[in-house]
């Protein structure tokens, strides 16, 4: 399934803070509507936010042209009320960055264009992640036990996911035993989206508490590590959903793979390492409070980052459209500034020879 697309002059949604008990979609018309749906994680995963912010800006230069109002000012005041919504994952940035470069001031059409190139990035985002899911199954053996953390499923995505589509793509070959995922406090994204994904699937799965993890990849329950990420910086590191450095950091003491499932786009070569990426914090309720019911004594403080970063030194691998990289080894950069006439003329699949 999409879980994003434009449909009928519309951004239509799969509202993910209703999940697992509701499957209930949104129809957004306004660009303040999608804002308030990214903030409030209605909407979330860095490829669906990339794609998100496309059609945002799509949709803000339609209605400005139907209205009869400046392309060109509704175009800035929609990619400045998005990009400000989550800070961290570098596909929302891009996304908006890449439909804003169709605009033509001296085409008055500018607004179809606009949206006929955010459409196209759906479409794309679809089939990039279920190459993803080809090139990283590769990785897995017969009999692999895997875990993963937060969610990068299709809910992450247009469709597939990045971590999960490896999962989904492993499974249809028969290599998958089974995957645990963590909860992934405080909002429990593993045990309320990638869970209702797995049971989607088919894959045999379970859900452990975040401070479970380790023990169980130190007890040899686990063969593989797969997560996503919400930015890749130049020199391999990688910002994912907090948690994530715990869990590479028990990967490598007991010598688990720990891979990582980001597409090109996730990629920020403007970024030197993992110390340049700004973290999100959220607000101190999500820690303090479930349900509405305070869980903490009054005047209790809260430390809530959305995202850590993990070395590239404790990553196996990183697994792009294109093929993996292997941090340390292989180069991002070279392998960003070919993709595209490796698109054109390689096989997805295939590890790149990216050596500068």
């Amino acid at each position: 399934m999409r879980t994003i697309d434009w449909v009928d002059g519309k951004i239509r949604l799969i509202d993910q803070t209703r999940l697992p008990k509701e499957e209930v979609w949104l129809s957004l018309r306004t660009v303040e509507e999608l804002a308030e749906a990214i903030s409030s994680l209605r909407v979330r995963g860095a490829p669906a936010l990339g794609v998100a912010g496309a059609l945002g800006v799509a949709l803000a230069a339609r209605q400005a042209r139907e209205g009869g109002e400046d392309v060109g000012e509704a175009i800035a005041y929609a990619a400045s009320l998005l990009a400000s919504t989550r800070p961290t994952a570098v596909n929302l940035k891009w996304g908006i960055e890449r439909v804003k470069r169709v605009y033509d001031p001296a085409k008055p059409e500018t607004g179809d264009e606009l949206v006929e190139q955010a459409r196209a990035m759906v479409a794309e985002d679809e089939e990039i992640n279920r190459l993803i899911g080809e090139v990283g199954a590769s990785l897995l053996e017969g009999g692999s036990r895997v875990l993963t953390h937060c969610n990068a499923g299709a809910l992450a995505c247009v469709a597939h996911g990045t971590a999960l589509s490896i999962v989904e793509v492993a499974h249809e070959r028969g290599l998958v035993a089974g995957v645990t995922a963590t909860e992934t406090r405080p909002l429990l994204q593993g045990s309320r989206l990638t869970a209702w994904e797995l049971r989607r699937m088919g894959v045999p799965h379970r859900v452990t508490i975040d401070s479970g993890a380790a023990g169980l990849i130190a007890s040899g329950e686990i063969d593989v590590v797969v997560t996503g990420a919400d930015r890749v910086a130049a020199n391999g590191d990688v910002a994912n959903k907090v948690g994530t450095y715990a869990l590479a950091l028990a990967a490598k003491a007991s010598g688990v793979p720990f891979v990582v499932a980001a597409p090109l786009s996730t990629i920020d070569l403007e970024t030197p390492d993992g110390s340049a990426i700004p973290i999100e914090e959220r607000s101190a309720s999500e820690v303090l409070e479930v349900n509405g019911t305070q869980i903490a004594p009054e005047g209790t403080q809260a430390y809530n980052p959305a995202f850590d970063v993990t070395p590239a030194s404790l990553i196996s691998a990183i697994v792009t459209e294109l093929g993996v990289v292997r941090p340390g080894v292989e180069d991002l950069r070279a392998l960003v500034e070919a993709s595209q006439r490796t698109a054109k003329a390689g096989s997805p699949g295939e590890d790149l020879d990216v050596s500068p």
